[in-house]
């Protein structure tokens, strides 16, 4: 499993070496650059300024100079954000975008087994159709529209929940996780129905009922421990993309994350930093592929690292 685990690592610096390239060089398709639409500087002033970030500097030169300073960890300043480097801005809002996102993942997953199960067990019942219904409208709504209809109804109808901000009480996480988790409670409710109907179908939980063992040692021993793979190999690179899709959330619910930062920066066209959080969110992605890929090792004694 060491060697599978190095040689995944290292076949994954190619791969953000190309998403630092087409990043680096897609922000630069566009005319001017990060102080051209100031017009107050005067032209002395805004040379000065392209010289300091470099910006006067041929793009292949540029592009070399921050994949350097990124081998040495050193993401740059931040153009807009002065007085903050990039690494500083990533500690400062990852944390709370890190928890919205686990939060939403763990509620996803609890709730989404929960269902998938409910609706193997209770095939074309109420259950199962209720199932199924949750599943499309979390699928079909898409969460900018599901947050603020969740705003208007609970925070301003019903008063129950404030609307925005991020507090210390626990009241403040409730709309923006379930606003993020249920387009996943719907993808792993479905999921974990037709893996629990294909696993209760097979010759193994057969034998088991045949045993004379009850329904509930039957699903927990032997049937939930196949059922979960297929979730499994999701919920990794669900987590990793929750957690960096949480942009919208955050704009929505006014959440003081990594995504306000990442969206300034892309509307103001600071280079850095949207080359740093786009990185950072990259290398996430792989870590989440790779921690999914020991999971049903673990799991699955099939599944081989060779």
């Amino acid at each position: 499993m060491f060697q599978y685990v190095v040689r995944r690592t290292l076949g994954s610096i190619p791969t953000l070496f190309v998403l630092a390239a087409i990043t680096f060089f897609m922000m630069r398709v566009a005319p001017g650059d990060p102080f051209s639409g100031n017009r107050r500087l005067t032209p002395e002033v805004l040379a000065n300024l392209r010289r300091a970030f470099n910006l006067d500097l041929p793009l292949w030169e540029q592009f070399w100079r921050y994949i350097w300073g990124v081998l040495h960890f050193d993401f740059g300043p931040s153009i807009k954000n002065r007085d903050y480097s990039v690494s500083e801005l990533i500690g400062i809002g990852f944390p709370t975008s890190l928890e919205v996102g686990m939060w939403a993942m763990l509620v996803a997953a609890i709730i989404g087994i929960a269902l998938g199960i409910a609706g193997a067990l209770r095939r074309n019942t109420s259950v199962d159709y209720s199932v199924g219904a949750i599943a499309m409208v979390g699928l079909a709504i898409p969460i900018f529209v599901i947050g603020p209809v969740a705003q208007s109804y609970f925070g301003l109808h019903l008063r129950w929940l404030p609307i925005s901000g991020w507090g210390d009480s626990w009241t403040y996480r409730i709309l923006p996780v379930l606003t993020l988790a249920l387009p996943n409670i719907a993808y792993i409710s479905r999921l974990m129905r037709g893996s629990m109907i294909e696993i209760m179908r097979t010759n193994y939980v057969r034998t088991a009922r045949a045993k004379g063992l009850g329904e509930r040692r039957t699903i927990l021993r032997h049937a939930l421990k196949g059922a979960l793979l297929p979730v499994v190999a999701y919920l990794g690179p669900a987590t990793a993309i929750t957690i960096t899709g949480s942009i919208v959330v955050e704009q929505i619910f006014s959440i003081p994350g990594i995504g306000r930062y990442f969206v300034d920066a892309a509307i103001n066209r600071d280079y850095p930093l949207v080359m740093g959080v786009t990185l950072f969110y990259g290398s996430i992605v792989i870590f989440a592929n790779l921690l999914t890929d020991i999971v049903r090792g673990l799991l699955d004694p099939k599944v081989s690292y060779e």
